[in-house]
């Protein structure tokens, strides 16, 4: 088999070096499900609700939004609470227990777990009627062409891509992210005030109201010093074998069950999610360069959205299983489609993974090298870092050399070593 796959990978980089550099290279990916907490009584609380509900899941995960994204605490902070052991919530035993608040009590009365797995498998609430769709679209559709030709000689066959695609199941994550303004200057009122003079002489000729312009007046008026803090508290859903042959058995059918139908609303306590920790940003200001004095309010998805990427990297540096693994695009030379935003510096190391099948037919991976960024030569995909012209913007890519092993080939994974 290991003689089958050192084929294949060969033939996936011939193909590759013929393809256009448009080419998206199809890899498996994990899901992410994420909610923000809402501070009516803060500053910007509004303006900040309305740029997250704006931000996409990062795009190196699966979107698996399931509905209202944003939900309120009844004040500034967040209270302790007695939770219920079969409301579908677990605690890691290395993470710090006293992280039980208000978004755990939410998690759980809000039945997230069973929510999460009801939308894997299509369930329909009225009927309790299920299918595989998804499943098995994101099997295929995170599939690299390596895999599929593995598949193709695999005696399983499609049904190797169909497993693929439960195994992604297990790798579904919510995000729980508590936003609060930090206002450290007051240095640009006269800046924001000429702007915010602008801005309503503008809003008057066009018929908006003074009072809007007047908000985002102050916005600008705290636009060199304005960040934000994320704490952002990483679960993964919990799929094993009991969950499986459970929702298999007893809650998993293609037909009206009312009995099934009825184990499942009776029991979503069953399903749970599992606290793996939690990343605060460092809260440092955000540039001012790239930022359209008429759309103030990038300046707050500028912040935002910063903030959260340099959350959700350090949360794939300090868990595993949380790590993005990304296709090798090109091996001459050796690049890939991640950068800062990813958390990429001169100092990160990456394993490169080559695919092999075991005994069962299922996909596992393997090291077979080593690779570091070259200096200058660092993708920053940060959000409207092109904006700013910052150094490496331009790029499409981060390019890599060989630090140990080989040899490479285009499609093989790529995975930070923490």
């Amino acid at each position: 088999m290991r003689k089958i796959i050192f084929f294949l990978l060969t033939i996936e980089s011939l193909v590759a070096v013929s393809q256009t550099r448009d080419s998206v290279f199809l890899y498996r990916r994990g899901s992410i499900c994420s909610f923000m907490i809402g501070h009516r009584d803060l500053s910007f609380a509004q303006e900040i609700e309305n740029v997250f509900n704006e931000m996409p899941v990062p795009d190196k995960y699966n979107d698996h939004s399931i509905g209202k994204k944003v939900f309120y605490t009844a004040d500034g902070k967040l209270k302790m609470k007695n939770l219920d052991s079969h409301m579908g919530f677990k605690i890691n035993a290395s993470s710090d227990k006293t992280l039980m608040n208000d978004f755990d009590f939410f998690l759980q009365k809000q039945a997230i777990a069973s929510r999460l797995i009801a939308k894997w498998f299509n369930r329909k609430k009225a009927t309790g009627i299920c299918n595989m769709n998804l499943v098995q679209e994101r099997g295929y559709q995170n599939a690299s062409e390596v895999e599929k030709r593995l598949a193709a000689l695999s005696v399983r066959k499609d049904a190797l891509l169909k497993d693929a695609g439960e195994e992604l199941i297990g790798n579904t994550f919510v995000l729980i992210n508590d936003i609060r303004y930090i206002d450290q200057s007051k240095g640009s009122s006269i800046i924001g005030g000429v702007v915010s003079a602008a801005t309503q002489m503008a809003g008057a000729l066009n018929g908006i109201e003074v009072s809007e312009e007047n908000n985002l007046g102050t916005i600008i008026s705290s636009y060199k010093g304005f960040n934000v803090k994320i704490k952002t508290y990483l679960y993964q859903l919990i799929w094993d074998d009991e969950i499986s042959s459970y929702f298999y058995k007893d809650i998993y059918s293609e037909n009206s069950d009312d009995k099934k139908k009825e184990n499942f609303e009776n029991n979503r306590g069953r399903f749970s999610l599992l606290y793996l920790g939690m990343q605060e940003s460092s809260g440092k200001s955000v540039s001012f360069l790239g930022i359209n004095k008429d759309n103030p309010q990038q300046m707050v998805r500028k912040a935002c959205q910063r903030a959260l990427d340099e959350n959700i990297a350090s949360l794939q540096k300090n868990f595993d299983v949380f790590k993005v693994k990304a296709p090798l695009y090109d091996i001459q030379p050796l690049t890939c489609e991640i950068g800062m935003k990813e958390g990429v510096t001169e100092n990160s190391r990456y394993e490169v993974l080559e695919t092999v099948e075991d005994s069962k037919g299922h996909i596992n991976y393997k090291r077979i090298g080593v690779i570091r960024p070259i200096k200058g030569k660092i993708w920053d995909n940060r959000y409207m870092a092109a904006e700013e012209k910052a150094e490496g913007a331009n790029l499409k890519f981060t390019t890599f050399e060989k630090v140990s092993g080989g040899p490479f080939f285009a499609g093989m994974l790529v995975r930070e070593i923490k």
